[in-house]
C-alpha cells in the first residue's frame, strides 16, 4: 500500500459521530510528521462517499475552510448530519467528539 491508501484506511476507520485530527490521521497512519500529506490526500480523495473525509478537522477541532467537496459548509452540514456539534464559528468540541483511534 502507499501513502495515500494508508491514509484513505484510516479514514475510513473514523466512526459517524466522531472526528479526527490531521495529525492523528497521520500518526495512525505511521508517520505523525506527515500532517499535511493527509490534508492533500484527503484533498484528493479518490472515493468521497466512500472515504469520509469530513470527518477530519484540525488540530484545534476547526473544519476546512476549502472543504474539498463544497467548501466549509458542506463539512459543517455532513458532521451535524452525524451527530457532530459544530459551533457557529466551524468549531467541534475535541474533548466529546474525538475519535479514540480504535
Amino acid at each position: 500500500m502507499n501513502t495515500f491508501e494508508i491514509i484513505y484506511e484510516t479514514v475510513r476507520g473514523i466512526p459517524k459521530g466522531k472526528v479526527a485530527t490531521y495529525g492523528q490521521i497521520a500518526l495512525l497512519s505511521g508517520n505523525p510528521r506527515l500532517a499535511r500529506v493527509v490534508g492533500y490526500a484527503l484533498h484528493v480523495n479518490p472515493e468521497p462517499g466512500k472515504i469520509p473525509c469530513h470527518r477530519v478537522v484540525n488540530r484545534f477541532g476547526r473544519v476546512s475552510e476549502a472543504f474539498a467537496f463544497g467548501g466549509k459548509n458542506a463539512q459543517t452540514d455532513l458532521l451535524r448530519n452525524e451527530g457532530v456539534e459544530v459551533s457557529d464559528d466551524g468549531t467541534v468540541d475535541l474533548k466529546r467528539f474525538l475519535w479514540d483511534g480504535k
